[in-house]
């Protein structure tokens, strides 16, 4: 099994941290200065990655999708079309946010939503593919990506598990280089709606696949559970203000909610530690006060037979546990005994039977 995926030197394992990547998505509203803001604070927050998303509008949509009337609070166009058109970024954009994620040291990507586009992010030699669930069955879409050599991500919303093992199929023979995210295509997604249990299926059908979690829940909380379970990537929606107009501001996370989520999965990833269970130095001080020993519940002569009620259970803990009681109780002393003086097995012989 390698379950390992390499990108920009940070491997991703089941022994590494967990990889966030922060979906910056359309979040920036077509503004420049806003998506690097976002990356700063990004980086910031501790995130190992900034994605956006890529689309060739005219190549994409039906004419009649691209016409469709597009009139909300959301809107950046009068069509959906123009309104996905005031969104996307160019050349000219992408360069200049290629070099701000570099000197920020984040690697940025994009998800290729069709041909053009993923021609337009290979030209700029993006180190890694994002596809959406809305291609997890557009074969020819990821045998064309994945041709392209670098680590794809592929969200799996709305999916079964053999669409999943398709994609995978259809990816692997050309590009091992996978991860296969759980997802919900729902935005936001309802817990109970979100099937983390998939992750363990994942890792057990796809030994050779990085497993994650695309997160579209409005919070923190599940992708530790994802983390626990074996996803060792975690895509999550960020925004600098959840107010911003936009349809995906509202479950995004602002920083704080960023910042926490990397220090928690970072958290996760110690806690779970090796599974060997074992006393640790920083127990050494509380245990001292709260756990107990034995001690002599009263005065006593040297050569008398212990009973059990010459013996009490008292803190703090330097003297023999009380699981050594059993042992004592029918032993001689071989000195006088003070009340609370600890009972050593130094301290008495066997009596006559």
């Amino acid at each position: 099994m390698n379950r390992e995926l390499t990108i920009d030197s940070v491997h991703i394992n089941d022994d590494s941290d967990c990889y966030v990547i922060a979906e910056i998505g359309h979040n920036h509203q077509g503004s420049l200065e806003k998506a690097q803001q976002m990356f700063r604070v990004a980086r910031e927050c501790g995130v190992k990655a900034v994605k956006l998303q890529k689309r060739d509008t005219r190549s994409l949509f039906t004419r009649a999708m691209y016409d469709m009337p597009y009139n909300n609070e959301n809107s950046f166009g009068p069509t959906y079309g123009a309104h996905r058109e005031a969104l996307e970024f160019g050349r000219k954009e992408y360069l200049e946010l290629k070099r701000c994620a570099s000197e920020l040291g984040l690697t940025m990507f994009a998800t290729a939503f069709d041909f053009a586009s993923a021609d337009f992010l290979a030209e700029l030699d993006m180190p890694a593919y994002k596809m959406a669930s809305g291609d997890l069955k557009n074969t020819p879409l990821l045998k064309y990506v994945a041709k392209i050599g670098k680590p794809m991500f592929v969200s799996t919303g709305g999916g079964t598990t053999e669409d999943v093992q398709r994609a995978s199929d259809t990816i692997m023979p050309i590009n091992p280089q996978l991860c296969l995210l759980q997802c919900t295509a729902s935005y936001p997604v309802e817990p109970e709606d979100m099937n983390l249990r998939v992750i363990t299926t994942y890792r057990e059908r796809f030994p050779d696949a990085v497993i994650g979690l695309s997160d579209h829940q409005n919070g923190i909380a599940m992708a530790l559970v994802a983390y626990v379970l074996g996803a060792r990537v975690i895509e999550k929606h960020f925004t600098l203000n959840r107010a911003w107009k936009g349809t995906d501001q509202a479950f995004s996370l602002e920083p704080i909610g960023m910042r926490k989520l990397v220090r928690d999965l970072r958290r996760a990833g110690v806690a779970l530690g090796d599974s060997i269970k074992r006393p640790y130095p920083c127990e050494t001080k509380p245990l001292f006060k709260m756990a107990k020993k034995l001690v002599a519940a009263r005065d006593l002569a040297a050569g008398h037979v212990l009973a059990r009620e010459d013996v009490a259970i008292k803190s703090p803990d330097d003297g023999l546990p009380p699981y050594e009681l059993e042992n004592v109780i029918g032993k001689v002393t071989l000195r006088a005994l003070q009340e609370n003086d600890n009972i050593q097995f130094d301290d008495l012989v066997d009596g006559q039977r």
